[in-house]
């Protein structure tokens, strides 16, 4: 086992939320080796022609990838592991956080083909596809944006990708829309965490109104021209938005589990050109932190 695989408890606990050989002669050979490979290249960031010998052939790792990328395999797998640490009582839904981080984009992963790339072996789009490549320029450099929500213990429960330039309020909804984690008893997955946390870039009406409607408790702070224009308004402006300084505390722990991202160097700098390639990448360092102690 060299630097950085996955140990025998952890591939233990990945091994049956695998895609199995199906048909005659089998599909997949060697799942272990390649996803080793796989995290090798995320975890240093080299070129996939120059991944080591020992993974067996680059253009094998890189195809799985690109293909588990395109048909949702790595989120399923991620989800599959999160519901397995849910079972365990390892998630800690009393309070989960949202934060976003910017992405330094390689030159090389500008250039990508505009027509709308295809699943390999099926007849259409990637489940995360974008026109816009998730590509954006801020102050002038090819940035990439990750939008995430953390649990307590330092791991990521869903995430979106997005150009640089965006900003995070808009993409509050759409990454807590992301979080389904199944239940092992069968049923409607859990999509709710009991709290949130955020910072004052997440204060406006309407993400108040969602997380009220949804029945979600929330901690954000209110910006204080937001503050002066309620005041302003006096008994039209509504009521003060409740603030509690112990539970924002804990808005760290969001931060704390990007720091567990960024040494990635795959996900630090992003060298796929393919926004929904970009997409598996960073799941499979999530799947990493999940299945890590």
């Amino acid at each position: 086992m060299g630097r950085g695989d996955h140990s025998d408890d952890e591939w233990a606990r990945l091994e049956p939320h695998l895609p199995r050989n199906v048909g005659r002669g089998g599909r997949w050979r060697c799942h272990r080796r390649v996803i080793n490979g796989t995290l090798f290249r995320q975890r240093t960031g080299l070129p996939w022609r120059d991944l080591p010998p020992r993974f067996g052939k680059w253009q094998t790792v890189y195809d799985r990838h690109r293909r588990w990328s395109a048909d949702g395999t790595w989120e399923g797998i991620l989800r599959a592991v999160q519901a397995d640490a849910d079972a365990d009582g390892q998630i800690d839904w009393s309070m989960v956080s949202v934060d976003s981080t910017s992405c330094r984009a390689h030159q090389h992963s500008a250039g990508a083909r505009s027509r709308p790339p295809r699943v390999p072996g099926r007849r259409s789009k990637p489940s995360r596809h974008r026109p816009d490549e998730a590509l954006g320029r801020s102050k002038g450099r090819l940035t990439c944006k990750i939008h995430l929500v953390g649990e307590g213990g330092r791991r990521p429960l869903a995430f979106v990708t997005t150009p640089g330039q965006w900003g995070d309020a808009p993409q509050l909804i759409p990454v807590l829309e992301e979080i389904r984690v199944p239940r092992p008893e069968g049923g409607h997955p859990r999509t709710r965490p009991d709290h949130l946390g955020g910072d004052k870039a997440y204060s406006s009406r309407r993400i108040r109104r969602y997380l009220r409607r949804r029945q979600i408790k929330h901690t954000i702070p209110e910006p204080r021209d937001q503050r002066a224009n309620r005041q302003r308004r006096g008994s039209k402006g509504g009521r003060p938005t409740g603030f509690d300084r112990d539970i924002y505390r804990r808005r760290n722990e969001v931060e704390r589990t990007i720091n567990r991202l960024k040494p990635f160097r795959a996900v630090a700098t992003r060298y796929d050109k393919r926004a929904h390639v970009f997409h598996g990448t960073v799941a499979v360092a999530s799947i990493r932190l999940w299945l890590y102690p």
